[in-house]
C-alpha cells in the first residue's frame, strides 16, 4: 500500500501526447494445417478486432491510468482515419487535435496471431514529412491545446513522418516557455532533436542506432554507461531513462544512476510496451516520484504489457496491486 499516495496523484493529470498515432489490426484465429498451396500456415479466422495504435496507444494507457490525454497528430481523411476516430471517440479521448489529411494515408498495421503468436504483420503506411500547410495546421493545434492547462507533454515518434526536427525544437521551446515538462520515445530519424527535455526515454536498438555505437550490454556495461553519457551530452535532457528489455531499465540524471532488473515474466509480445512505459514514467514524474521509483514503476509496467498477445494498455487498479505486491 506503499505507492497508493503516489497512484491517486495520476488521477486527472491533463497530459498532451503529440506523434504518429495508427490503427492496430488484428486477425486472429487457429493454424489448423499448412497451405496445399505453399508452405505457409492456414489460419481458421476467429475473430478482426481493431485497437488504438501509436502515440494514441499512450493516450489509452494514461486515460486507463486515471489522467485526462489530449491527443494530437495528423492521419489521412480516409476510412481508416474515421475509424480511428471512432475508436477514440468510444473511448471517450478527445479527437479535436486530430488533424485529417487528403495528403496522407492512415497507418495501419495489420497483425495475424494465432495461440498467442504474431505470425505475420502487413503495414500500409505513408511516411513522408508533412507539407507546409498540414505543418502550420499541425502546429496551430498543438498551441491551442497548450493554452488548455496542460500538465505534461508526451512525444511519442515513430518515424511515420509527423515529427520532425522543425516541430519538435517547437514543441520543446514552447512547452519550456510554459514551464510543461516534456518527455519523449524517440525513434531513429529525429533522435537527435530532442534538446531540452525533461526525460528521454530510449531503448538500447535506439540508443545505438542513435549514436552509432556498438557494444554488448551484458559483457560491456561500462561502454553502455559512456553511451548515456555521450547521450546526455549531445542531446541535452534532465532525465535519462533507458529501457533495456528482458535487462530492466537504467535511469540517471546530473546527480545519481539506477540499474533496475526486469521480473521474471511470461514474455507474449512486446509490442507496445514502450507506450506504456513512457505513459507511466511521466505520470510519475508529475506525482514527484523519486528517480528509483520512476525507474521501478515504469519497469513493473512495461513487464506487465508483453505478458499479453498484441498491443494493449494496463489499468489504473492492475498496475497498482502488481507494483505493491512487488515492491
Amino acid at each position: 500500500m506503499k505507492y497508493n499516495q503516489l497512484f491517486e496523484k495520476f488521477k486527472g493529470k491533463r497530459v498532451l501526447v503529440i506523434g504518429d498515432v495508427m490503427l492496430d489490426s488484428y486477425i486472429l484465429g487457429t493454424v489448423t494445417r499448412i497451405s496445399p498451396e505453399a508452405p505457409v500456415p492456414i489460419i481458421s479466422l476467429e475473430k478482426k478486432d481493431n485497437r488504438i495504435g501509436g502515440a494514441g496507444n499512450v493516450a489509452l494507457n494514461l486515460k486507463h491510468l486515471g489522467a485526462f490525454p489530449l491527443i494530437a497528430s495528423v492521419i489521412g481523411n480516409d476510412a481508416e482515419g474515421q475509424l480511428l476516430k471512432t475508436l477514440f471517440d468510444k473511448r471517450e479521448i478527445s479527437t479535436q487535435g486530430l488533424l485529417m489529411s487528403s495528403e496522407r494515408k492512415t497507418t495501419v498495421k495489420t497483425r495475424v496471431i494465432s495461440s498467442k503468436q504474431q505470425l505475420l504483420r502487413i503495414d500500409s503506411e505513408d511516411t513522408h514529412p508533412l507539407t507546409e500547410n498540414n505543418e502550420s495546421a499541425f502546429l496551430a493545434i498543438i498551441e491551442q491545446l497548450l493554452s488548455k492547462d496542460v500538465d505534461a507533454i508526451i512525444i511519442e515518434d515513430y518515424d511515420k513522418g509527423v515529427l520532425n526536427q522543425q516541430n519538435i525544437q517547437q514543441i520543446i521551446t514552447l512547452s519550456n516557455q510554459l514551464n510543461i515538462p516534456v518527455t519523449a520515445d524517440p525513434k531513429k530519424e529525429n533522435f537527435h532533436h530532442y534538446s531540452g527535455l525533461t526525460l528521454f526515454k530510449p531503448n538500447l536498438k535506439e540508443l545505438k542506432e542513435g549514436l552509432n555505437i556498438k557494444f554488448n550490454f551484458e559483457q560491456e556495461k561500462e561502454n553502455f554507461e559512456l553511451g548515456v553519457k555521450q547521450l546526455r551530452n549531445k542531446i541535452p535532457h534532465s532525465i535519462s531513462l533507458v529501457t533495456l528489455s528482458e535487462h530492466g531499465v537504467f535511469i540517471c540524471d546530473e546527480n545519481e544512476s539506477k540499474y533496475i532488473l526486469a521480473h521474471k515474466r511470461e514474455i507474449t509480445d512486446v509490442s507496445g510496451a514502450g507506450d506504456t512505459v513512457i505513459a507511466v514514467a511521466t505520470l510519475c514524474l508529475l506525482a514527484k516520484a523519486s528517480l528509483n521509483d520512476i525507474a521501478m514503476i515504469s519497469n513493473i509496467a512495461g513487464g506487465m504489457v508483453c505478458e499479453k498477445p498484441g498491443v494493449v494498455s494496463i489499468t489504473f487498479d492492475a498496475l497498482k496491486n502488481e507494483v505493491n505486491e512487488l515492491l
